[in-house]
């Protein structure tokens, strides 16, 4: 996609929302958000929305697609019609169906499926609404969701994207950037393992400018499991004391 003649996308060393070039957008993030799944989340950077279920652990059918000693997880990533200015065609396609691969890879190394042989754990993600870094939102709503269904893990997964816009590394891309963008790279981790699950990166940069966005995406990751960290412990807060009170 070609960019505008006029599109500045970075203009006095702000970006064309107002950030720094390292500056993250505005973050929400709320959990148990949907009363019929085991666990759930809804996670906001800036304009960009998702939601996560989980379901299970539950028996998995049919049968032959059951591990004997591990469970399955399985992922499915999808955009609500509505989520884009130019509406989506429902159903999946092939750019879901490949970022449903991909964060569950991701997901994968955080979860403990040994624990539950012959079982599957699935966890839905829905963008309803989309302006960059749909699929690291998407992650960071799923890792919250696992948490709270009472899935056992290893760790939560943060995630970010950063890139290249104008010759400057940023972190966070909006829609425009994504698209007008010189380069992005995704990046999910395991932050209290330091761990990588997930890198993905579309665009040309040299290799001291990939170092440098892979260590700004592992800092903007530690940021986002700290908010991640504390929409649980407050969960679990007036948990208790709802539990306590009664």
């Amino acid at each position: 996609m070609n960019k505008p003649e006029n599109l500045e996308l970075l203009k006095n060393g702000k970006r064309n929302d107002g950030r720094a070039a390292e500056e993250l957008r505005p973050i929400e993030m709320e959990a148990k958000v949907i009363t019929s799944a085991d666990g759930s989340a809804k996670v906001k950077f800036g304009n960009t929305i998702a939601l996560a279920s989980v379901y299970g652990p539950r028996a998995l059918f049919p049968r032959f697609m059951q591990e004997a000693e591990t469970g399955i997880l399985r992922a499915r990533y999808n955009m609500a019609p509505f989520s884009v200015v130019d509406r989506k065609s429902p159903g999946p396609d092939r750019r879901s169906t490949e970022i449903s691969k991909v964060v569950r890879l991701a997901l994968a190394p955080s979860v403990l499926l040994e624990d539950f042989p012959k079982a599957t754990v699935d966890v839905f993600m829905e963008v309803i609404q989309a302006d960059g870094s749909t699929r690291v939102t998407a992650l960071n709503a799923a890792a919250i969701a696992l948490a709270t269904a009472g899935i056992p893990m290893r760790d939560l997964v943060s995630a970010v994207s950063c890139g290249k816009i104008d010759t400057t590394l940023v972190a966070d891309l909006n829609g425009l950037e994504d698209n007008f963008g010189e380069a992005d790279m995704a990046v999910a981790m395991l932050p209290s393992k330091n761990e990588i699950s997930l890198l993905q990166m579309d665009g040309l940069i040299t290799n001291e400018e990939f170092f440098k966005l892979l260590s700004l995406a592992k800092e903007k990751c530690l940021e986002i499991y700290e908010k991640q960290k504390s929409v649980l412990k407050n969960l679990y807060k007036v948990e208790k004391e709802d539990s306590d009170g009664s």
